[in-house]
């Protein structure tokens, strides 16, 4: 049983510490400060420093790991090993060399593919037909590390971005506890990446979501899979924001953008293709099916979307 310090922060990171709970000592957790959160922007915990305080682990929150009163305060924990997995800030060398097995990650994809925030995303979005989990040994690099292990997880033709999350933190979880025992003993040799081979994922930004109508309806779909439930996607119906929510894709051809109705079905005109959309939420109101919300809305087919 190891005596190690967690790194992390989201949801994605619960799994990983729950096993490492269960299966070895952790001395100490390392965690993103408190942040404005909801509507009323009241100041709330992560959930990792929720999980960690409800098993007694003392926590460790600093604004800036880097800066030298934040690695003095780590000092205070002998660990054998840090164990990171999306804590949400770059640690230097400094910090990643103090325990004496130094430090390994938890990544979301098969590395060197998808370094970087975002690699859920990213894989959804570029159509992959399957990703996984790297632990890595780090070094100070954007996920620049030597690779320890890898498990392969296939991508679901109707993945989206939350189911792909929830699967690959489990795998994240599991891998991470069988590979620890051999990589404390010496007995994995870390292989180092092939830089060449590289892509990236960098952090996603909300206005990435907005639907550009004029793109093949094969890559709507996706990114409106990849962006669930966050950031979403969005286009514009008289002057207000409409989500799409869910969508499928059929073949076809008609104006980007133009909601038109064919074969019995309400579909929207893309670059490529037609886009099925099965699920909408204007702005203000609550989710609706597509006949629901075109039920209402009588003057919804025959619009053009985002004009």
């Amino acid at each position: 049983m190891a005596d190690i310090v967690f790194m992390g922060t989201p949801d994605f990171a619960l799994p990983i510490l729950n096993a490492l709970i269960e299966h070895h000592t952790v001395s100490g957790v390392v965690t993103q400060p408190d942040r404005p959160a909801g509507r009323k922007r009241q100041m709330q915990p992560s959930p990792i420093k929720k999980l960690a305080l409800a098993h007694d682990i003392p926590v460790f929150q600093p604004e800036k790991i880097r800066r030298e009163e934040a690695i003095e305060a780590l000092k205070q924990w002998q660990p054998d090993v840090y164990v990171v997995a999306a804590f949400g800030q770059i640690l230097p060398q400094t910090v990643l060399d103090l325990p004496p097995h130094g430090s390994i990650n938890v990544h979301a994809s098969l590395l060197p593919r998808w370094r970087g925030a975002a690699p859920i995303h990213a894989a959804i979005r570029v159509g992959d037909s399957e990703t996984g989990i790297t632990i890595m040994k780090m070094d100070a690099g954007l996920d620049t590390g030597p690779i320890l292990t890898q498990r392969v997880l296939p991508i679901a033709p109707d993945e989206t971005g939350q189911s792909l999350h929830d699967k690959l933190a489990v795998l994240g979880a599991d891998l991470l506890i069988d590979t620890l025992p051999s990589y404390l003993a010496g007995q994995i040799t870390p292989q180092p990446q092939v830089d060449a081979q590289a892509t990236y994922a960098p952090t996603i930004r909300k206005e990435e979501g907005q639907i550009d109508w004029t793109q093949d309806a094969t890559v709507i779909e996706r990114l409106i899979r990849a962006f669930t439930p966050w950031p979403g996607t969005y286009t514009t119906w008289q002057g207000q924001t409409l989500k799409i929510l869910a969508a499928g894709t059929r073949p076809g051809n008609a104006q980007p953008g133009a909601v038109i109705e064919q074969n019995g079905e309400i579909v929207i005109g893309t670059g490529q293709g037609l886009l099925l959309p099965t699920k909408l939420q204007l702005a203000g109101r609550s989710a609706m099916t597509i006949e629901e919300f075109s039920r209402g809305r009588t003057d919804f087919i025959n619009s053009v979307l985002g004009s």
